[in-house]
C-alpha cells in the first residue's frame, strides 16, 4: 500500500479531499472532482482519504470538519479550506500553485 507521505511528495501539487462516507456534501464534491481531474489532467494529482479509515492521517492535519481540501506541494501543505467548492475555484487553487 503506498503511504500518504510518498502520495503528497510531489512537485505537482496534490489536491486531497479528507471526505466520510456517511457525510452528505463530501457525496457532492465526488462529480466536482471528477469534473476537476478532467479540466487539470496530469498536472495535479487528486487523492481522497476516508477519515474515518484514516484517523491519523486525519490526526496529523487537524481534520476537524468535512469534506475539508488540502493542497500539497513536496509534501507540505500550502492550502486548506473546509466546505464544497465549485471545479471552477479548485483549479483557480492549484493553478495559483
Amino acid at each position: 500500500m503506498v503511504k500518504f507521505e510518498d502520495l503528497i511528495k510531489s512537485n505537482n501539487p496534490v489536491l486531497v479531499d479528507f471526505f466520510a462516507e456517511w457525510c452528505a456534501p463530501c457525496k457532492m464534491m465526488k462529480p466536482i472532482l471528477e469534473e476537476l481531474k478532467k479540466q487539470v489532467g496530469d498536472s495535479a494529482r487528486i487523492v481522497k482519504i476516508d477519515v474515518d479509515i484514516n484517523e491519523d492521517i486525519a490526526a496529523k492535519y487537524k481534520i476537524q470538519s468535512v469534506p475539508t481540501l488540502m493542497l500539497f506541494k513536496n509534501g507540505e501543505p500550502i492550502w486548506r479550506q473546509s466546505g464544497v467548492m465549485s471545479a471552477e475555484d479548485l483549479k483557480e487553487v492549484i493553478e495559483k500553485y
